[in-house]
């Protein structure tokens, strides 16, 4: 059974930094891409950023180009999001996603889902 579990959220003043872990389990994961994906209150599903399966490649949405970077650990079984120069608009609920494929895209639809952590950015 895939198990994503999303730590590390929390509540961060504008200008601050958060990483965010997923751990991953049940399945090969270095065998597939993954991305995050967030949920600001009142609004749809985000797409935040991609990672192939080996990490060699990374795209990011426009609104966190430059701020966000994902990264992977295949010994870990871990997903990372480094989140620095945060805004009021990064506040959401961020989740973890696994693809069916070692690489994806934003048009790819994923998988799988984690329970999402929360992260607020408030002074």
């Amino acid at each position: 059974e895939v198990q994503l579990v999303e730590s590390g959220g929390g509540l961060v003043q504008p200008g601050g930094s958060l990483r965010l872990s997923c751990a991953a389990s049940g399945f090969t994961f270095s065998n597939y891409a993954m991305s995050w994906v967030r949920q600001a209150p009142g609004k749809g599903l985000e797409w935040v950023s991609v990672i192939n399966s080996g990490g060699g490649s990374t795209s990011y949405a426009d609104s966190v180009k430059g701020r966000f970077t994902i990264s992977r650990d295949n010994a870990k079984n871990t997903l990372y999001l480094q989140m620095n120069s945060l805004k009021p608009e990064d506040t959401a609920v961020y989740y973890c996603a696994k693809y069916t494929t070692p690489i994806a895209s934003p048009v790819n639809r994923p998988s799988s889902w984690g329970q999402g952590t929360q992260v607020t950015v408030s002074s």
